[in-house]
């Protein structure tokens, strides 16, 4: 059965109505106290490849619920009043998540090119401690 809009749609789609930031500009925006850069990867990329100092980290699949303040899962840091600046590997799942708070009336911006473009431009990377990302009672099949 063909879909009826491909990932790759969805995402220029996306890209057409949003705020994107170019790499070097969220690397001058990293110590900004009214910037909070939220990183969408799978705990496992943040776990391999390190993370953007002071990122909140905000797995994709729970991203609308922790937003939501009227959601159980709600997280306080999206209630601050900050420019919000959304990131993934390459800037696709990114694009799309901002597309879908911007549909909610969330108002964020994400990384054009995503954390590898980050990394190659220079940007401050923090690594993590194997199996810090972890919860105790995880166990590896």
């Amino acid at each position: 059965m063909p879909l009826k809009k491909t990932a790759a749609q969805m995402v220029a789609d996306a890209r057409s109505r949003i705020e994107e930031i170019e790499t070097s500009d969220a690397i001058a925006m990293v110590n900004d106290p009214q910037v909070q850069i939220v990183d969408l990867r799978d705990p496992r990329e943040r776990e391999r490849t390190g993370f953007i100092p002071g990122s909140f980290h905000c797995p994709r699949g729970m991203l609308e619920f922790w937003v939501d303040p009227d959601s159980p899962y709600f997280k306080d840091v999206f209630a601050q009043d900050k420019k919000f600046v959304f990131h993934c590997a390459s800037g696709w799942r990114s694009a799309i998540s901002v597309a879908t708070l911007q549909d909610m009336g969330f108002e964020a911006a994400h990384l054009k090119e995503g954390f590898g473009s980050w990394e190659k431009a220079g940007g401050p990377v923090e690594k993590v401690a194997p199996n810090s990302l972890r919860p105790p009672s995880f166990r590896p099949f």
